[in-house]
This record gives structure tokens, sequence and C-alpha cells, in this order.
């Protein structure tokens, strides 16, 4: 019996902030998958070894987690004052889609770099020293994303002694600005807060009602006190992915909080819809320890987050969800801002299981909708690996 021989492809493993990708030039895909479409999702699913029954995605360049089951495509942008349109794809683990609701704020940090790279960005705009501005439209959400690059003797710098919990090694700082992040959900009609409030009563059937602050910034968020779920806001992974229980919980508060967001018209929409919207639970400062063994002491962030990627507990902070966590913060009167202490602010240190991040934002009212213009955070990003991803020529 004949098989079909493997076909390689232009690709470059990443790391960006606190998660890792496949990333491509759209004109290196094969014709059929430079289109939307089920071509390119069945591209991508092989690419990173998906759907996997084992959980493991061992036959694939995946890593088993949200934080590594992740795909990137990039070209030069076809828009005004933009230098390159990125494209986010999160792959599903043990399920056979790729779902295109949201960006991802941490890889994010190394669409600059890629682009710089592959040679996507004129030439004119890269210093032979200093820093590149990469203008980055991101495709999935239709936001700006401005990218601090750093640039030595004429190519990206990678290597510094910035440091990012969640990450092991210091790298390059890469500085991101989030440009106007209140997300344009369909059903949300570009509103901040969609249900026209800081904080609702989010009834969850057979699970309880609760205090949620239901947020479209960076990513659809849903916000809800730590307490009132039976947490502290200090838990690591292993307390709530290692309980079905409480994953399927927070499944069920996720898919109630989507409904009444307007992201879905239908409950059973949800499990087809599985990056967008975040779950996440706050708590005022309190004592624990890193899953590194970093003591995080009360005294050194302004309120406590735990978030949920993919149906399990994120090891440290999306990148997007830290938009949301910074510019909810900001706003006086939503969960985030009362965890954080109820004050007015524009940046906010907030506790995460890997340790801490310090995020920016400034909120004003216009009209009487709350607006905010930029969210900046820092990241780093790192080449792993570059050359070619091999996958067998029928799996697409």
């Amino acid at each position: 019996m004949a098989h079909v021989a493997q076909i390689k492809i232009p690709a470059t493993y990443m790391r960006g902030g606190t998660s890792k990708g496949v990333f491509f030039s759209l004109k290196d895909l094969p014709e059929v998958a430079q289109v939307p479409g089920a071509a390119r999702d069945a591209l991508l699913l092989r690419v990173i070894g998906s759907p996997d029954p084992y959980d493991k995605q061992i036959d694939g360049m995946g890593g088993a987690t949200s934080s590594t089951s992740k795909t990137v495509i990039l070209a030069k942008s076809t828009r005004a004052d933009h230098d390159v349109d990125y494209l986010f794809g999160q792959v599903s683990i043990d399920k056979p889609f790729v779902d295109w609701s949201g960006n991802c704020g941490n890889l994010s940090a190394a669409v600059g770099s890629f682009a710089i790279s592959a040679g996507l960005v004129d030439p004119a705009r890269v210093p032979e020293n200093g820093v590149a501005v990469v203008r980055i439209w991101q495709a999935n959400i239709g936001k700006s994303i401005i990218a601090h690059v750093p640039i030595t003797n004429g190519v990206v710098q990678e290597t510094g002694d910035f440091e990012l919990d969640g990450v092991t090694f210091p790298a390059a700082e890469v500085q991101l600005e989030f440009i106007d992040p209140a997300a344009e959900e369909e059903g949300g009609g570009g509103s901040m807060f969609p249900t026209g409030n800081l904080i609702d009563d989010l009834e969850v059937p057979g699970v309880g009602t609760f205090k949620a602050t239901l947020i479209n910034a960076g990513i659809p968020t849903i916000f809800i006190n730590a307490q009132d779920l039976g947490y502290t806001g200090t838990e690591l992974q292993g307390a709530i992915n290692s309980d079905p229980k409480a994953l399927a919980m927070f499944e069920t508060v996720r898919a109630y909080g989507a409904l009444r967001m307007g992201l879905i018209k239908h409950l059973d929409e949800a499990a087809q819809r599985q990056h967008t919207p975040k779950v996440a639970f706050v708590a005022k400062p309190a004592d624990y320890v890193a899953s590194s063994g970093k003591a995080i002491k009360a005294g050194d962030v302004d309120l406590l987050v735990r978030a949920l990627s993919m149906g399990k507990l994120h090891h440290a902070m999306m990148g997007t969800a830290a938009v949301a966590i910074g510019t909810a913060a900001a706003i006086s009167g939503t969960l985030v801002n009362l965890a954080a202490g109820g004050i007015e602010r524009n940046a906010v240190r907030f506790g995460h299981p890997s340790g801490t991040l310090r995020v920016g934002a400034e909120a004003t009212q216009v009209n009487g909708e709350w607006v905010v213009k930029k969210a900046i955070m820092s990241r780093s990003a790192r080449v792993l690996m570059e050359g070619f991803v091999r996958v067998p020529g029928d799996a697409f």
C-alpha cells in the first residue's frame, strides 16, 4: 500500500511571554491553507499534534497545555499605518478544532521580533541600534498592538536581563501597547461592559448566583470573587486542575457568562468557543508561595488573580487577561478594582500562580461609556528553533 510522503513547511518555534507557539509566514503555507477554512485548520491541528485522546500531543509540536498549543500566521499588513497582520489560532488539545475567537497576549510579544527577522517590516523602520516600533494589526479581534523591539547591530536583541515570573531565564524586554483594548465582540456592540454594568448578578443554574464583572478588554473575561467560589486566590494549578468537579463548575460558569455577555446565543455553543471568554477569580492581597517556591508577600501585590484557559488553571497569566485585569482595576467599582483596594489607579501589580505581574491602563468615561485608550505591559520573546515543520501530505 502506497503512503503519501511528508511535506515540509518553513516555520519558527518561539516563546512569547509565558507561552510558546509555531509561527508561520502566510506566504509559506500551502496555497490551500493560505485562506481561512477547513484545510488551514486541519494543517495546524496536524502540526501541533491534535486531536490527541492521550492529551500529550506527542505526535506534534504542541506541549499539551493551553500555553503551548498555539499557532501564529503573519503577513505584511494590508492596512494603513500597520506593519504586520497577526492571526492567532488556539489549537484544542483533545478535540479537532482551532479557536480563532481571540488573541494571545503573550505571543504578541514575539510577533514584532518574528516580523522583523522574516522581512515583514520595512527595513527603514528598523534602526541599527535602539528600539524598533512595530505596528501590529491583531486580525482576530480587529485591534492594534504596538511592540517595542530592541535592536542591536541591525538584528533583534533577544538576550537580556528582564525577568518575567513564569519564565525560567531572563531575556530582553519587549514593551507592548494594546491600543483601545475593548474587544469588538459580536453581541457586545463594542462596549467594554456588554451588560452595561460594572457588577452583575450572574446566575449559574446548579452552581449558584455570583457577583461578577463581565468585561471586554484584551479578551472577554468573567471576574468573580474567590471567596464566593470557596477559594482564597492563593491557589496553584494542582488545587484546581486535579479537581474534576471544580473544572466542570468553572466551565459551567464560563458558559453562562458567555451567554450573558452576548458572545454566544445558545449555551451549547460554548464548547466550540473554548478560548473565549476567560473566567478568573480575584481576592485581596495575601501571602503565598508561588509554583517556583518563591515567597510572595501580601505587600508585594495589589490583589490576587487566578484565571483559567482552555479548561485549566493557567500556570501564570494570559497576556490578554492581564490587559483585562489592568483595565478593570483602573475602573472604580469593578470587582477587580475593589479587590485592589477600591482606589483610582493607572497601574496594578497582581499575584498569579508563578509570581507577580504589573500592567498599566488609564480609563476615562466618554458619553457615559468607559474607554481605555491603551494598556501597557512588558514581556520577552525568543526564537527557540527555526527551519521546517513536517506533516503528512494528506493531512489537510
